[in-house]
């Protein structure tokens, strides 16, 4: 432990030095995730037609979509993660190789380099907080500074769900070809059920009974729900149990696969 405390801070200082140099790579990546922007777009288009009912009483209009994509977009650069495809990459290359060789663990070094590109998400996003407080949107924010930190804990438990879920689908390419088409399915299921596209407020009651127990909303839907003043803070808090409790899950399942996985790796002499 010791001795990753003292590596940290190079790992960190190299990890940006990385995001600096791929910064044209990281804009493309932040352009791939500009969905909600375009559902912004359609939602207000259709807002200004007749305000929209959800099956829970909300009436969403034009300023209640404005706050809620435009938090979207930023609670989505800010939890992004694509360990899954680097390690796709290094086994089938073979340069996984090297970082067994390292004293860190290759897991510890993936969410050093990811956590490294902050700086350039929060300057990305730091226009699109600027134009959500001086739009109409501004006015459906949270108020109550209690729930902005249970948002804070809520946006880190978001990554870590992301994070860990990218180390345990890159695992599984341990054992087949590639395994980016099972991360192509995890994101066709994020982008319906974590609120990405669509409100989830917005759902039948018994797709969003569905939603309330699976992984996605706690990766996006729940910080973007705390955002916009959806929940009381006794119910923020109890949803932020349930997703750390998914955090750990995935943080266990993963490390697991890892192991697994590096021991067949090995063994073939990759």
């Amino acid at each position: 432990m010791r001795r990753v405390l003292r590596a940290m801070p190079t790992m960190l200082k190299i990890g940006f030095s990385e995001a600096a140099a791929y910064r044209a790579e990281m804009l493309v990546w932040v352009f791939a995730t500009t969905m909600p922007l375009i559902m912004l777009m359609v939602w207000t288009a259709v807002s200004e037609v007749a305000p929209v009912p959800s099956v829970s009483g909300r009436t969403w209009g034009t300023g209640s979509f404005v706050a809620y994509f435009l938090s979207a977009f930023i609670v989505r650069q800010l939890i992004s993660s694509w360990a899954a495809w680097e390690i796709n990459y290094e086994v089938r290359q073979g340069t996984l190789s090297m970082r067994l060789l390292r004293p860190v663990h290759p897991v510890l070094m993936y969410l050093v380099q990811n956590l490294a590109f902050m700086p350039l998400r929060f300057a990305v996003t730091a226009p699109v907080v600027v134009i959500l407080l001086v739009s109409p949107g501004g006015a459906h924010l949270e108020k109550h500074w209690a729930t902005w930190l249970v948002f804070l804990a809520s946006l880190a438990g978001g990554w870590m769900i992301n994070f860990f879920a990218n180390i345990a689908i890159g695992a599984l390419s341990f054992t087949m070809e590639s395994s980016v088409k099972i991360m192509d399915v995890w994101l066709a299921a994020f982008f319906v059920f974590s609120g990405y596209l669509f409100p989830l407020d917005l759902f039948p009651p018994w797709l969003r009974e569905v939603s309330a127990w699976l992984p996605f909303r706690y990766q996006l839907g729940l910080p973007v729900e705390l955002m916009t003043g959806v929940h009381e803070l006794p119910t923020a808090l109890t949803l932020l149990a349930r997703q750390l409790a998914w955090a750990a899950a995935f943080l266990v399942g993963s490390l697991a696969l890892w192991r697994a996985g590096v021991k067949r790796f090995q063994a073939y002499g990759g």
